[in-house]
This record gives C-alpha cells, sequence and structure tokens, in this order.
C-alpha cells in the first residue's frame, strides 16, 4: 500500500540528506500514516482508514462525519475499496435500503 493519507492527501517527500562534508545522498521522507478505526453513528457502523498524524488533528477537529461526507464529494482521494465501504444507502450485506 502507498504512504498516503485519504484524508489530507499527505504522501512520501524526497531529498537529499547533507553531511557534514556536504556530501548529499538522496532520502525520503515518510508521512506518519496510521490506520485507524472511527464509528460514523448516522449509520450505525465503523470505517477504517489510513490517515496521517495531521488527517487525526482534521478528524478531531471538524468530526468524522463531515470528513467523511467531503471524502465522498472528493472521490480522487478515496480509495476504491475504501468508496465501496462508503456508499449511503446500502446495507452491510450489499443489498439496497
Amino acid at each position: 500500500m502507498s504512504a498516503r493519507c485519504q484524508v489530507t492527501g499527505r504522501t512520501v517527500g524526497f531529498g537529499n540528506t547533507v553531511s557534514h562534508s556536504h556530501r548529499r545522498t538522496r532520502r525520503r521522507w515518510s508521512p506518519n500514516i496510521q490506520v485507524k478505526t472511527y464509528y460514523l453513528p448516522s449509520e450505525n457502523r465503523r470505517i477504517t482508514l489510513r490517515v496521517s498524524a495531521k488527517g487525526i488533528k482534521v478528524i478531531d477537529r471538524d468530526g468524522i462525519e463531515a470528513v467523511v461526507a467531503r471524502l465522498r464529494t472528493e472521490s480522487p482521494r478515496l480509495s476504491s475499496r475504501a468508496k465501496r465501504a462508503h456508499r449511503p444507502g446500502r446495507r452491510e450485506s450489499g443489498e439496497r435500503i
């Protein structure tokens, strides 16, 4: 899986490590990705998101309902597996309500 936050879209950063002698070697900065499970009271179920530390702060600030609503409208940031899990109007068995 890629190191990408589903809420903020934060990805890996690239750059150089510069030693004391100014010798440069390539390196990468990985985001602090955590797998978190949140409860959606409106749908009476849990969802699992891959979020960065900043994404967790955004969810704490805005609320999980608002963040999930925004993720549904901005579907490119949401993985295809997460989109299937977040369809409104469906039961867990997959049948329509």
